[in-house]
């Protein structure tokens, strides 16, 4: 994945974000994390690293633990390894412009993995269990739009206490 765009909307001369770096060594988790940006509108920044970027959505609303509530999730630029890790303020008149806090960061576990599903095990300090991703089609043609929510985890036969049977 290319960090191209990230740094075209960016003047690391005026901004504390991350500049992008090589990825180091394999890391035995993948990184997850959501951000609080109070910017232009406060929103909430999911951030899941894949293929050596951080692969990211904004996400308009507060994303949440109850099962069957679903939020837009807008997928924006591949953000660079060791954002997960940035908090601060991106001054005005610069992209972004606002407060970036750590609302919450953990790790995650792919489940599925297609062009237009990715459904994940988030273990975080906040949201923990099985969530997806599922791209939708939005009416002005882009490919941009997601909804993100937490799904039921199905149940193993091994994790069943012995003698039970399928529902």
């Amino acid at each position: 994945m290319d960090l191209k765009e990230y740094r075209d909307k960016r003047d690391f001369s005026k901004t504390p974000e991350p500049r992008p770096r090589k990825p180091g060594a394999g890391r035995p988790n993948l990184v997850y994390v959501i951000q609080e940006h109070d910017a232009s509108r406060l929103h909430y920044d999911l951030r899941l690293e894949r293929s050596g970027v951080l692969q990211s959505w904004a996400i308009p609303k507060l994303p949440v633990m109850e099962q069957g509530v679903k939020r837009l999730a807008i997928q924006t630029e591949d953000h660079p390894l060791g954002y997960e890790d940035f908090e601060g303020v991106i001054p005005k008149p610069e992209y972004g412009a606002g407060t970036v806090k750590i609302w919450d960061r953990g790790v995650y576990t792919p489940v599925e993995t297609a062009p237009d599903r990715l459904v994940v095990d988030i273990d975080g300090r906040r949201l923990k269990g099985r969530f997806a991703l599922i791209r939708i089609k939005a009416r002005e043609g882009t490919d941009k739009a997601w909804l993100f929510f937490k799904i039921k985890e199905r149940e193993r036969d091994e994790d069943k206490p012995p003698g039970t049977k399928k529902p």
